[in-house]
């Protein structure tokens, strides 16, 4: 990777390139990354790879007209095509009068170290070693017969942004990951389950071992599941899956989709949207998260916010455009790539624990259903409207029954958060997070 003041340098060189061309305001990103993937099947290599890329954005402005051109080539005679292609293209695109820049004195000034980025490449080897390890411990349980396949990751990147406001900045992040996916039974009796793990720095990694195992017994539980009737009774979603519905949530407060009206929420800024007590977060400061950012897409500093404050909607997720269109203020939330303009999205997003344990959560329910994945998608986010296929287990009497498939959950995301009840068994595993939640009402639809 070039170094920092490199990089910073070519893109403020760049877009005073724009501006002598004829721009009125630019801003240039500059994403760079490096991965390397290790994927086994029953103990023969399936895949060793490694990948580099660099990829840069332009965004000029002329007038109210944007236009973005992006390219991989640095060289000289490139970049003057890129410039001269982005301006000639503002000029033809339609006024768009909520577009630009941030005001000056909206960026950021300081870029907070979040600790994101491992500064230790594993080797091959290394990579080689974690899927080992998880998939022979998955093929070590009694019961399983087949492997799907184990799989070790490692990533880095950098993004960097300037714009002519003056902003300035560059972050870099890592990833590491291991998953391991196995069989049980035979014929058409055979099912299958996975588990995985993903961090930003190695020391945080699990024992692949332990997610191997992990995997085999999830799949063993799911052995000779049954149909049930069709029936509207208490459903607790696993905190596997529960992360799902915060994400609901949170296209739901999208401020673009707000914006042009197309969000079951629009109308819902100050109002009880989910039940007493519930609280959801946005929190790009958290150290070493999988969704943390020190600066939005946009050079604003983000914050912690509740989204949702004891049951109330407290916030939408805002960048410049969205803010514009609702007459309010950004709140941090622009996210970009270097093809497409900015547009909001969260950040590191958790619903906060109950007081309640999962394991008391399914005691309290004398009949339902304990959901522990989906299988497809079937979500209206104009109307709230919510049908997913799903599997899991019968709940009787307090305890986990017998496994179930072939079932279909349904209902309506406003009536549905409403209802719905945390656990406190909150882990953070992905960048959107939530503990086990039971939601009352909702129709499982089944033979």
């Amino acid at each position: 990777m070039a170094s920092q003041d490199d990089t910073l340098d070519f893109l403020s060189d760049l877009v005073a390139k724009a501006r002598a061309a004829g721009a009125d305001a630019a801003d240039a990103v500059f994403v760079e990354g490096a991965s390397v993937s290790h994927a086994r099947r029953l103990g023969k290599l399936e895949k060793l790879e490694r990948s580099e890329g660099q990829d840069l954005g332009l965004r000029v402005l002329v007038g109210q007209r944007q236009a973005i051109v992006s390219s991989s080539d640095r060289s000289p005679r490139a970049i003057a095509e890129l410039v001269a292609r982005a301006v000639a293209m503002a000029r033809v695109a339609p006024p768009d009068p909520h577009a630009g820049l941030a005001d000056p004195a909206d960026i950021a000034r300081e870029i907070p170290d979040l600790d994101l980025l491992d500064p230790v490449e594993p080797s091959a080897e290394a990579l080689v070693e974690r899927a080992r390890a998880a998939e022979d411990a998955a093929m070590a349980v009694k019961g399983i017969t087949n492997s799907e396949g184990a799989e070790a990751g490692w990533s880095r990147s950098r993004v960097a942004l300037v714009a002519t406001n003056g902003f300035a900045a560059t972050y870099a992040r890592s990833h590491h990951s291991v998953s391991a996916s196995v069989i049980a039974g035979t014929g058409t009796a055979m099912q299958r389950d996975y588990d995985y793990a993903t961090v930003a720095h190695a020391a945080d990694l699990e024992d692949p071992a332990a997610i191997g195992r992990r995997a085999a017994e999830r799949t063993l539980a799911r052995l000779d599941p049954r149909k049930i009737e069709t029936c509207k009774l208490p459903i607790v979603f696993d905190n596997r899956v529960s992360a799902s519905f915060v994400g609901h949530l949170a296209s739901a407060a999208n401020g673009a989709a707000v914006a042009r009206g197309t969000s079951f929420l629009k109308d819902s800024m100050g109002k009880a949207v989910m039940a007493p007590g519930v609280t959801i977060v946005d929190d790009p400061f958290r150290p070493r998260g999988l969704g943390s950012k020190p600066v939005d897409g946009e050079g604003i500093a983000p914050r912690r916010r509740e989204v949702v404050a004891n049951g109330v909607l407290s916030t939408w997720f805002l960048d410049l455009r969205a803010a514009r269109q609702l007459k309010l203020r950004s709140t941090g939330h622009a996210s970009r790539g270097t093809t497409s303009p900015p547009s909001p999205s969260p950040t590191n997003l958790h619903m906060l624990p109950g007081s309640i344990s999962r394991e008391a959560m399914i005691r309290d329910v004398r009949r339902g259903l304990y959901v522990n994945e989906f299988i497809g998608m079937g979500v209206n986010g104009v109307t709230g409207d919510y049908s997913r296929g799903a599997s899991g287990f019968w709940i009787e009497d307090g305890a986990l029954a017998y496994p179930v498939s072939e079932i279909t959950v349904a209902g309506n995301l406003k009536d549905m958060f409403l209802a719905l009840a945390p656990a406190d068994d909150l882990v953070f595993r992905n960048a959107t997070n939530a503990p086990t939640l039971r939601i009352d009402g909702m129709t499982i639809a089944g033979l």
